[in-house]
Parts: C-alpha cells; sequence; structure tokens
C-alpha cells in the first residue's frame, strides 16, 4: 500500500485544494493517509516576507494549537476529518479562522467544545514546532504548504488550483508516486496562472 503523509496548516488554500485531491485519491486508489500538523506562522517567523503577509500571519498559531492538541488527544482519522470541517468553513463557505470558527468546526465533528482552550495554549507551540519540523525538514528551505511524503520521499506540493476527480485524481497520484521512485528528482515547475476552484 502506498502512503501519503500531509503536512497542513488550516490557513493555507493550497493545502486546502491538495488535501481534497488526497481525499479523492483515497477513492480510487489504495493508499494510507496520515494527516500532520504545519505552521505557516511558524515557517515565516524569522523570514524576511512582506508587512502584509506577516499581519496575515498575526495569530494564526492559535487554530494550529488547537490541531496540535487533536494530533494529540485522538487518532489520526479524527484529525483528517476536523481538518475537513475547519477546512471546509474556512476555504468553501469563506469564514475568518477565528476562535469561534474553530469552535464552531470542533462540533461539526463532535469533538469536546472545551479543545477550544487550546487556542491560547502557548505551552503546545513546542509540539507544533516538532510536528513542523518532521514534515518541512525533509523538503528543505524555501517550500511552504502543502507538502507532502509518498512513500517516505518529501516533495512540496503538488500545487493544485483545482482539485481532481475520480480516475483524474488517481492519475495524478499515479504521477506522483512515480516521480517519488527517483531520488536525485527534485522538481518540476510553471508559473501558476487562474484562480483557485475549492468546488
Amino acid at each position: 500500500m502506498a502512503t501519503a503523509d500531509f503536512w497542513f496548516d488550516p490557513l493555507c488554500p493550497f493545502a486546502w485544494i491538495t488535501s481534497r485531491w488526497i481525499r479523492e485519491v483515497e477513492q480510487v486508489r489504495d493508499i494510507d493517509v496520515q494527516w500532520h500538523v504545519m505552521s505557516l506562522a511558524y515557517l515565516n517567523k524569522d523570514k524576511d516576507i512582506p508587512q502584509g503577509y506577516r499581519d496575515m500571519l498575526e495569530g494564526k498559531e492559535k487554530p494550529v494549537r488547537v490541531a496540535i492538541k487533536i494530533a494529540q488527544d485522538y487518532d489520526n482519522a479524527t484529525l483528517g476529518d476536523w481538518y475537513t470541517a475547519i477546512g471546509t468553513r474556512r476555504h468553501n463557505n469563506g469564514e475568518e479562522l477565528s476562535r469561534e470558527t474553530v469552535a464552531a468546526s470542533l462540533a461539526d465533528v463532535r469533538l469536546p467544545a472545551d479543545l477550544i482552550d487550546s487556542w491560547d495554549d502557548a505551552g503546545l507551540d513546542d509540539d507544533v514546532a516538532k510536528s513542523h519540523h518532521e514534515g518541512m525538514d525533509a523538503v528543505g528551505d524555501d517550500v511552504g504548504t502543502p507538502t507532502i511524503h509518498i512513500n517516505g520521499s518529501a516533495f512540496f506540493g503538488p500545487v493544485l488550483s483545482k482539485i481532481p476527480r475520480g480516475e483524474e485524481a488517481g492519475e495524478l497520484w499515479d504521477g506522483a508516486v512515480a516521480l517519488a521512485r527517483f531520488p536525485y528528482f527534485y522538481e518540476l515547475k510553471r508559473s501558476r496562472t487562474g484562480e483557485l476552484d475549492f468546488s
């Protein structure tokens, strides 16, 4: 069975689209998906980034704390289900990634309401950093999310502007698995055009 270890921050629309592709792949290929937490706020805290992007990241370590608490206290499927709930609210429905939205997403998947207390628990930040590094260090510098380890080979991407469905999702997965077999393959890239489509 092929494996896909997927690192996400609920903030990232690109990770969201790629994660929905992985969910499609699960329907047409025999794969084991494991969900993991990374943090765009942590990734960029010491980087020279535009002030507008830094402002957007302000406070966005807090939803990630909730994610890591779910990862610690529940099974991986529960983490994946919660990511679906918060991602649907954030990306499909356009809700702010606020404390109220995260609390509502916990209710969506019948998780205890007091998990929202993790929002302000800075004691979880070391655990976030540990999970983050487990995914990101293997990919290298100057990358973000989505990050996937395919059968143990770490990649940034694939970056998609829409969600492949059905067999098309499976064919894209087959290509990713094929590339992952070659330890000397690093990058295949072109400029992205067009708007993101979450449907």
